[in-house]
């Protein structure tokens, strides 16, 4: 899907950040053309899960075994709910971090956004290995992009420094998951939460003032660790 050609009016960005080790952004991705048809401009923005997740102090549900269990089969239901084949990478967790280097070392943001994509309906839809450098540039080439050439700008120094500084700022500006959205500041976490993003769109808030209040008052208890 190509990028809107923007003219005159400047369109108001929705930023996606994203990581294709999370099968909730695979699922998104599903509805990005609902989201541009709002009228705005979609910005893709790799950045690492797990250095969220180490930013915040979090584990990933993948490394609790319960919660590992309820999100494939939550993942299972909503993929059969939408007409989509599940298969699944080889293994999971997996290595992501070529991959999303490979995104920030194009120039051009419609072949970063072809390949972002194509890299989730690979790994969820096709069941590839996402951390096979040979996979990646097998896909790399079906989306008409040099996969040599690619992976070669990903482990430059430049490009390792990009990623790293993409997914510090996400943290710094309050991102803790994958798929989020951000609109106008305002984040909205998960591909569940696309009608919510929607709404916020079309001019829907909520009292911001009411929530800070909320959000000053004292705990009342707190759990032992």
């Amino acid at each position: 899907m190509e990028e809107p050609f923007l003219t005159g009016t400047l369109m108001e960005t929705v930023r996606f950040y994203y990581d294709p080790i999370s099968p909730y952004a695979w699922l998104a991705t599903k509805h990005i053309a609902r989201i541009e048809a709002a009228g705005v401009h979609l910005e893709m923005e790799p950045v690492l899960f797990a250095g969220l997740l180490k930013a915040h102090g979090l584990k990933g549900p993948a490394e609790v075994p319960t919660k590992r269990e309820a999100m494939f089969r939550d993942v299972m239901r909503i993929a059969d709910a939408q007409g989509l084949t599940f298969k699944g990478p080889p293994g999971h967790p997996f290595n992501p971090l070529l991959a999303l280097r490979m995104c920030l070392a194009m120039n051009s943001l419609t072949s970063r956004r072809r390949f972002t994509f194509m890299l989730s309906q690979a790994c969820w839809e096709r069941g590839l290995d996402l951390s096979s450098p040979a996979v990646l540039a097998q896909l790399a080439a079906e989306c008409d992009l040099n996969g040599e050439a690619l992976q070669v700008a990903a482990n430059t120094p430049e490009v390792k420094q990009q990623l790293i500084e993409a997914t510090e700022r996400a943290a710094q500006a309050g991102v803790f998951g994958v798929p989020t959205f951000s609109y106008q500041g305002e984040l909205f976490w998960g591909g569940d939460r696309i009608d919510l993003l929607l709404r916020r769109i079309a001019g829907h808030r909520i009292d911001e003032g009411r929530l800070r209040e909320f959000l000053a008052r004292p705990a009342l208890a707190t759990r032992a660790l």
